[in-house]
């Protein structure tokens, strides 16, 4: 149960903003073409801004976040291939790599770094009032069924749930997940977040990293069982919508 309202809002590809009673989270920024980070900001000038960025991929990482929420306390949280580059050592930032844990962060949350199928990692977060929040990155499980081998197959659903086994296993459930949905994969587009939510009991979902026709993305009949999980397809940038 909720104790306070979350409103969660997206920006573009898999960046999210999540704006808690104590805090804002800004994951994967790469563009805001709505300006909702601002708005964001503007309407609470008081809270603090953690900055979470999965991995180094051009659609998930944009320096411009530096410049960003400068009248805020800001903390920046970044996988480990990302720390490094050529980001300003001014700041407070705080390098991650599957397995670690950061704890004393703004909005008193803690955060987990978990494995990808792709590059960097993923983060579960612990808002000061017990709610888990998951951002996947690019943790899916990456084939292309009309192309792959069934080797290629078997190699990315053998990759995919060791990561997955590994959540599960700390997580029997987790109050928002932000999960790729990507239909380029073609017709099993969806296994990655069925079995994502097979193994865990989510109680809202966002699908993300969508390409093409969002609305293969938001037929969660198709992969999700609704009357334990509600769905959110926030398809265009800037939508929203409030968590009680």
């Amino acid at each position: 149960m909720y104790i306070t309202m979350t409103k969660v809002t997206y920006m573009d590809n898999s960046g999210f903003i999540l704006t808690l009673s104590d805090v804002i989270l800004v994951f994967d920024y790469y563009r805001d073409p709505a300006h909702a980070l601002h708005k964001a900001l503007e309407a609470n000038p008081q809270l603090p801004v953690v900055f979470f960025v999965s991995h180094h991929h051009h659609d998930h990482y944009n320096k411009c976040i530096f410049d960003l929420a400068q009248n805020h306390k800001r903390v920046y949280v970044l996988s480990n291939d990302v720390y490094g580059q050529d980001i300003p050592g001014s700041e407070r930032i705080a390098g991650m790599s599957a397995g670690d844990v950061l704890e004393n962060l703004p909005g008193d949350i803690k955060v987990k770094a978990y494995g990808s199928t792709d590059a960097g990692v993923s983060f579960l977060v612990t808002a000061s009032d017990g709610r888990k929040i998951f951002h996947a990155g690019d943790l899916n499980d990456w084939h292309w069924q009309d192309d792959s081998s069934e080797r290629e197959v078997r190699k990315a659903d053998e990759h995919f749930n060791v990561i997955l086994n590994r959540i599960a296993s700390e997580n029997q459930s987790i109050d928002i997940a932000m999960f790729p949905v990507d239909s380029r994969q073609g017709s099993d587009f969806e296994r990655g977040a069925r079995l994502f939510l097979e193994k865990i009991k989510v109680t809202d979902f966002f699908p993300m990293h969508i390409h093409g026709d969002f609305k293969d993305a938001c037929d969660f009949s198709a992969y999700v069982d609704e009357s334990v999980t509600a769905c959110h397809c926030l398809h265009n940038p800037g939508m929203s919508t409030e968590l009680n």
